[in-house]
């Protein structure tokens, strides 16, 4: 009996340890560099991250990028230089619950709110009546929708669209396979509470691993920086709030799809085959159907859903290809 009260002790004392409170990590050098290089600007009193590079001399065009959960703006990297060279502007932010951005808690995260927080940022830069290109992956491909939908409607304070990428997002409910532990998150109540401090790297580590390609896996320090966004300011603890996301999709399907399928805009859509999210042949499909205006590119069959990382040489290709057919 005393031995088993001491298994019992054993293991509820780093579940407990883990529970309460366990420090985010330090940056690294990268994601340090990557932080400094960015500023903040205020959306209805909390602080939002971005990071604004002025590039291509002659040029007047702007790329805005549009990240997806549940990482950061730390996603473009890899393409951010190249992007330099071709825009005048290239400009990522950090939603609102993401990356170096605020975690406010108890809080009613939305596509809408973060709508409103990429048309905050236009504004706050005095880009409101300049043209630009919007890249976007995954959640920011169902943000860059609802900004779609609020352009083509005319209303205040909208972007004004030159061009829309999107990239391996959810964007039909009928073809979208969220995983196991975000439908737990975003439908276990109490549950989602205790799993959201009970997440921890290794259950980090596994996940975001089954979204990537065997022969694109990141590096162990690319998964570090990853978790390492997360768990900053505590973010890992709203996690099933902003899961919510995935309700929305459905809820509000008519309007999003809507607005993708109606829209004249130059459309592109690029996509990694192997997602176990959106999977091929099905989301592919699915997209041709629907959205004819659109060109799309499909990359090797080994990349999965985050292409911009897993092939960048292949997305940019891809990417430069459509921004020079119109």
């Amino acid at each position: 009996m005393k031995e088993w009260w001491i298994h019992v002790g054993l293991i509820c004392i780093p579940l407990v340890a883990v529970y309460l409170h366990i420090p985010a990590p330090q940056l690294s050098p990268a994601l340090q560099k990557w932080h400094s290089a960015g500023e903040v600007f205020h959306f209805r009193g909390r602080k939002v991250f971005y990071r604004d590079s002025y590039g291509a001399l002659g040029s007047s065009d702007v790329i805005i990028l549009l990240h997806g959960f549940p990482t950061s703006s730390y996603d473009w990297n890899k393409i951010w230089e190249p992007l330099t060279q071709r825009f005048h502007r290239v400009i990522a932010l950090d939603f609102l619950g993401f990356g170096f951005s605020d975690k406010p808690r108890p809080h009613r995260y939305s596509i809408f709110e973060q709508a409103s927080v990429v048309e905050a940022l236009v504004a706050h830069l005095g880009l409101s009546n300049q043209r630009v290109n919007v890249m976007s992956h995954d959640y920011g491909d169902t943000v860059a929708l609802e900004l779609l939908y609020r352009s083509d409607q005319n209303r205040t304070g909208h972007l004004t669209f030159n061009s829309l990428c999107l990239s391996n997002g959810g964007l039909f409910p009928e073809t979208h396979h969220p995983r196991l532990l975000q439908t737990l998150l975003k439908d276990s109540g109490f549950l989602a509470l205790i799993l959201t401090r009970l997440t921890n790297y290794m259950i980090f580590q596994r996940g975001i691993g089954d979204v990537f390609g065997p022969y694109t896996q990141p590096t162990d320090a690319e998964f570090w920086d990853m978790w390492t966004g997360l768990r900053f300011n505590d973010g890992n603890l709203v996690m099933d709030s902003i899961l919510q996301y995935i309700n929305q999709r459905l809820q509000h399907r008519e309007r999003w799809v809507g607005a993708l399928t109606s829209t004249f805009i130059p459309l592109h859509m690029i996509y990694g085959p192997l997602d176990p999210v959106n999977p091929h042949p099905q989301f592919i499909r699915r997209y041709q159907q629907l959205v004819q205006r659109s060109t799309f590119t499909i990359l090797d069959e080994h990349i999965s859903h985050y292409p911009q990382l897993e092939d960048p040489t292949g997305f940019l290709n891809a990417y430069f290809n459509f921004i020079h057919s119109f």
